[in-house]
């Protein structure tokens, strides 16, 4: 019987309204106990003093990259970099080479996690047969295979009659379908945000109508269809006061935002780094603003990365030429307790709320919370430590970042899976 005792953290499961300084005992995998003063006998005790510890946070939006691109990322790598960024568990987009429209897929996906994973990996399938917008994949297949959610990210649903065909049919599986929120008529690739600053930099824009356009047409659907619908990496002003309204209404929509969304502006882009190009594109204070206020009312559901691995070759192009994305896996966390705990924007229950529970919810998992009885899956988080994001240490592949270099107050020191420590901070408790 393998045994773990974390003593005396500040434990927060917002899942069960729970926040208190206590004991928290693993054992075999589980849960076992909350309390004061536990029996140590037999466990490998960690102190927690001064630390929090919270249910694993799920990241529920990552580009992995295998297979096909394993030159990018592969699911060994990517999931040594979820664990070094405190996530016990990704969700992984469908767009590889080939894409996941298909059981075998998912499978494949699956297995790889379960022979190098550091974290479980959720597949999420294609919403149409080769992301091509046409016909609905085999959803009910997919499903059956282990995916938790239908999406053709990096694109659109093509058109309203698809998107309200897959809305309904999801409804047989109770499966979220993840939106990219794009009218590519509008946004035709431009590599920012259309604005003042594109404008002073010469470059195509992408406007947040763009967005706004694909958003308010999936509501409707949803709202018509009484499907799951969950708009993914919300970046406009409109989009989020479309999903606060259409909450308001009962409309079954959920959302996420990125930390690079809440972090940086249009104004990053000055650079011409070609690591603040990203889609969608990182937008103007006012819509910063809203996402913020979004991320405080409880408008937003989820905070995700959307980590985007590229080879460094890829990303040393031209602006107009690089492709879109950054990674995010090791610098969500400390970005959200920096910018979202310490800057006053949410409490730390809400911030596990938009890195834990909600997550698994939306996604349908049975994790998120630290009742007894739970599996094991544990974020400890040190709200005091200071330290530079350092891309040459990643655990990713990848070094595509726009925040090498950035101090930041608040990191994951431990990330424990199904009861086993997966991965933790250099620093003993000691040094701490």
């Amino acid at each position: 019987m393998s045994k773990l005792l974390l003593e005396g953290g500040r434990i927060v499961d917002p899942s069960r309204g729970f926040d208190e300084v206590a004991d928290l005992l693993i054992e075999d995998g589980r849960i076992a106990a909350i309390g004061d003063r536990l029996d140590a006998a037999g466990a490998e005790v960690i102190d927690a003093a001064g630390l929090v510890v919270a249910p694993g946070f799920i990241d529920m939006h990552v580009h992995l990259r295998e297979p096909g691109q394993e030159y990018k990322e592969t699911v060994a790598t990517g999931t040594a970099a979820a664990a070094a960024g405190g996530f016990t568990g990704v969700a992984c987009m469908p767009n590889t080479m080939p894409v996941n429209d298909n059981r075998a897929v998912t499978e494949l996906i699956i297995e790889r996690a379960e022979e190098v994973g550091a974290v479980p990996v959720y597949p999420i399938g294609c919403v149409s047969v080769g992301q091509q917008g046409e016909a609905l994949a085999e959803i009910g297949e997919l499903v059956a295979g282990g995916c938790v959610a239908v999406s053709d990210d990096g694109y659109p649903v093509a058109t309203a009659e698809l998107m309200r065909r897959a809305l309904e049919y999801t409804q047989m599986f109770d499966v979220p379908v993840i939106e990219h929120c794009e009218d590519l008529s509008l946004s035709r690739k431009a590599p920012m945000n259309e604005g003042r600053v594109s404008t002073a930099l010469g470059l195509k824009g992408h406007p947040t109508a763009a967005e706004d356009i694909i958003v308010a047409r999936d509501i409707a659907l949803a709202e018509l269809t009484g499907g799951r619908l969950h708009c993914a990496h919300v970046s406009s002003a409109g989009a989020v006061r479309m999903i606060r309204d259409a909450k308001a209404r009962g409309v079954d929509v959920t959302c996420e935002v990125t930390p690079h969304h809440f972090t940086l502006t249009d104004e990053a882009v000055r650079t011409f780094d070609t690591n603040t190009k990203m889609n969608p594109p990182l937008r103007n204070q006012a819509d910063v603003d809203a996402v913020l206020e979004g991320l405080a009312d409880g408008t937003i559901d989820a905070i995700a990365s959307d980590h985007a691995p590229h080879h460094a070759d890829e990303k040393a192009l031209e602006f107009d030429l690089a492709p879109f994305g950054i990674i995010g896996l090791e610098t969500a966390v400390p970005l959200a307790i920096d910018r979202l705990l310490h800057g006053g924007q949410v409490t730390l229950p809400r911030l596990v709320e938009l890195l834990a529970v909600n997550p698994a919810r939306i996604l349908g998992l049975q994790v998120g919370g630290l009742a007894e009885g739970d599996a094991a899956n544990v974020t400890v988080l040190d709200l005091e430590r200071i330290a530079k994001v350092d891309a040459a240490s990643f655990a990713s592949k990848a070094r595509n970042t726009p925040f090498h270099g950035r101090k930041l107050k608040g990191w994951p020191v431990l990330t424990i899976v199904a009861g086993k420590v997966v991965w933790k901070a250099r620093e003993t408790v000691a040094e701490r």
